[in-house]
Formats: C-alpha cells, structure tokens, sequence
C-alpha cells in the first residue's frame, strides 16, 4: 500500500503544477489501477450484481423501480454501491436497485 501512498503524493505534487488536464487524468487513472492491482492480488474481489437474481445474503436493496423488462423483474437492475469480497469472505454487501 505504500507503493500507492507514493504514487498519490507524486499525483498530488503533479496537480498543483500542471495545467495539462489529459496529462493529470492519465497520472490519476495509473494510481487508481495501482491501487485496484494491489487489492486484488491481496484478495480483494468485487461482486457481479448487474442483471443477477437479487439475493439479500449477497445484497442490500436501496429502492425497488418498474423493471424494463419481464426479464428483468427480480433482478438486480442498478448498484448504487459495489460490494465485496476478501478472500471469498463479505466484507461489504452491493447496495442495488431491485426491478419489480
């Protein structure tokens, strides 16, 4: 983590002078997929909830709305939140839109 830690503070340092917005966003961009490799290959791993069968032992629903479709009813049709698992453990549950 405190490869990522470096990282933010050399974003930090590049923000303050560079008026180049593409130049920062792709700075930005590198230490987020920093961070995302970091955690994963500590065991981090997010959940898949679009289009899946609302399961309250994996989800949180937020709000229910009219489903597009019949297809879609029962089904997780947004995430408002991801969830997560670490070492195939919850350590966060998705909080998501339910179609109806």
């Amino acid at each position: 983590m405190l490869q990522v830690l470096d990282d933010c503070d050399r974003a930090q340092k590049q923000l303050k002078t560079s008026d180049d917005i593409e130049q920062v966003k792709e700075g930005v961009t590198l230490v987020f997929n920093k961070l995302r490799a970091v955690l994963q290959a500590r065991g981090l791993k997010a959940m898949e909830t679009i289009g899946q069968d609302f399961n309250p032992d994996l989800h949180e629903a937020i709000t229910e709305i009219p489903a597009p479709s019949d297809a879609l009813k029962g089904k997780v049709v947004d995430e408002v939140e991801k969830g997560y698992y670490l070492s195939d453990k919850i350590i966060r549950h998705a909080k998501v839109v339910v179609g109806k």
